[in-house]
C-alpha cells in the first residue's frame, strides 16, 4: 500500500485510550481555555483522524510564510496550506503554556482538545494579505474562503495537540464519517492495492459516477473511495445529508457490488482551487489511495481559477513531494451523439449542443419545481432526493 505523507506510518493525535482521554479531560477543565474557529477546530479534526499526517499541531509563523510561499514548511515537508490556530483574543491564554480548545460548532462548547503553546505571534496585516494571496491566488473579500481566512484573527497560536473528540461529525454522520486511519484498514482489509479517490462537496450527478468508472478503469484500479466533505460550505451548497443519501444511492444502483467506499472527512471548505487540489491529495495518500480523480475546475468558485489549474499546479512539485498520482479529468458529459458519457476532450467533433449541459441554476430551478431532470443527466433515484430538498427548502 502507499505510505503516508512524509511518514512510515500515520500519525493520527486522537486519544484512542479511554483512560487517558478522561484524565485528560478532567486535566483541561482546569485549563486556561479558548473558543475556537470553525476552521480550526476542522483542522484538529483532521490532526486527530490522522489525514494531516505528519504534522503534530498548529504550525508557527515562520512555518505559515513559509508554507505560503514555497509550499514546504520549514524543514522542508511538503505542505500545500499552513494548519493554524487563529484569534483576536487571547486575554484567556495570554500566559498560558498549556490550553484547553473549545468546539464552537457543537451546542455548549465542549472541550475538543488539549494544545500546548510553543508560541503566540502576531500576523501583521502585510503578511496576512502575502499568505492570503499566495493560497488563494486573490485577496478578494468576495471569494468566501478569502472572507472567512481574513476573518480568523490576527494571533496566531502554535503547538502540537492532543484531540479528546471528533467535533459533531462521528455524531452527526456515524455511517459516514471515517478517519484516516479506518479508511487504510479497510482499504488493507479488501486486498486493495490501486484505488482511486474522487473528492466531492456536491451531489454526484451522472457525468461523475461515469468519471469515477472511467478512471477506474483507466488505472486498473481495485477499488474506489468517494470522499466526500462533510465540514462548514458556503451558502447555497447541498448539506452533508442530503449528498449522503444522494450518493449512498447512486452506488448502491450503479456500481458492482463491493467495488466503492462511501466516506467522509471532517474538515470545511476552503475554495483554494490549485492549493486545495494539493491539500486533497495529501489527504488521501494518508488513507492509503494511490489515484485522486483532479477534474476541471477542482476545488474552485466563481472565475478565480482557470478551469485546468488545479491540474497544472502539480506538474510543478517536485517529484519526491507526493506518491499519489493524479488522474487529471475534463469535464464529463452526455454524448448525444455517442449515447453515453464522454470526456469532453474525447470528443473533438463535438459542438456545445451535442451533449446534454445544465447549469446549476437551472437543475436547482427545475428540482425546486418539481421536474425531472434528464436521464442523460442524473439517475432518477438519485434526482428524487434532491428534488425533496429542493422543494422543502422552496415551502420554507
Amino acid at each position: 500500500m502507499i505510505n503516508p505523507h512524509g511518514s512510515a506510518d500515520l500519525t493520527p493525535l486522537y486519544v484512542t485510550d479511554a483512560n487517558k482521554r478522561e484524565a485528560l479531560l478532567k486535566e483541561a477543565e482546569s485549563l486556561p481555555k479558548l473558543l475556537i474557529n470553525s476552521a480550526a477546530a476542522a483542522n484538529a479534526v483532521m490532526l486527530g483522524a490522522g489525514y494531516f499526517t505528519p504534522l503534530t499541531g498548529y504550525m508557527n509563523l515562520v512555518d505559515t510564510m513559509s508554507v505560503a510561499e514555497k509550499m514546504t514548511t520549514s524543514d522542508g515537508l511538503f505542505w500545500p496550506v499552513p494548519c493554524l490556530n487563529r484569534t483576536n483574543d487571547i486575554s484567556s491564554i495570554e500566559n498560558a503554556d498549556r490550553i484547553a480548545l473549545l468546539d464552537p460548532n457543537v451546542d455548549g462548547h465542549p472541550i475538543i482538545a488539549i494544545q500546548d503553546i510553543k508560541s503566540i505571534e502576531t500576523i501583521t496585516g502585510d503578511q496576512l494579505h502575502s499568505i492570503i494571496e499566495k493560497i488563494f491566488g486573490t485577496t478578494d473579500k468576495d471569494h468566501p474562503g478569502v472572507a472567512t481566512f481574513f476573518s480568523h484573527g490576527k494571533y496566531l497560536i502554535a503547538g502540537p495537540i492532543q484531540l479528546l473528540n471528533y467535533s459533531y461529525f462521528d455524531q452527526e454522520f456515524p455511517e459516514t464519517f471515517r478517519t484516516a486511519v479506518q479508511i487504510r484498514d479497510e482499504i488493507a482489509a479488501k486486498g486493495w492495492e490501486t484505488v482511486v479517490a474522487f473528492q466531492t462537496r456536491n451531489p454526484m450527478h451522472r457525468a461523475h459516477e461515469e468519471l469515477c468508472k472511467m478512471a477506474s478503469e483507466a488505472v486498473g484500479a481495485d477499488g474506489i473511495l468517494i470522499h466526500m466533505l462533510l465540514g462548514k460550505l458556503k451558502p447555497g451548497d447541498i448539506p452533508a445529508d442530503v449528498r449522503d443519501a444522494a450518493i449512498r444511492k447512486m452506488v448502491e444502483l450503479y456500481f458492482p457490488p463491493d467495488t466503492v467506499m462511501v466516506t467522509g472527512y471532517g474538515f470545511d471548505m476552503l475554495y483554494a482551487g490549485p492549493r486545495e487540489a494539493l491539500l486533497h491529495a495529501v489527504f488521501r495518500q494518508n488513507t492509503g489511495c494511490t489515484h485522486l480523480i483532479v477534474g476541471r475546475d477542482h476545488a474552485g468558485v466563481g472565475s478565480y481559477y482557470g478551469p485546468f489549474d488545479a491540474q497544472a499546479i502539480f506538474d510543478t512539485l517536485p517529484t519526491d513531494a507526493l506518491e499519489i498520482d493524479i488522474f487529471k479529468a475534463d469535464h464529463t458529459a452526455w454524448s448525444k451523439k455517442l449515447n453515453k458519457v464522454v470526456m469532453m476532450r474525447d470528443a473533438p467533433d463535438h459542438s456545445q449542443e451535442d451533449f446534454v449541459l445544465l447549469s446549476g441554476t437551472k437543475v436547482r430551478d427545475m428540482l425546486a419545481a418539481g421536474e425531472e431532470l434528464p436521464e442523460e443527466f442524473a439517475r432518477p433515484e438519485v434526482a428524487h432526493i434532491l428534488m425533496d430538498f429542493y422543494q422543502r427548502e422552496a415551502e420554507n
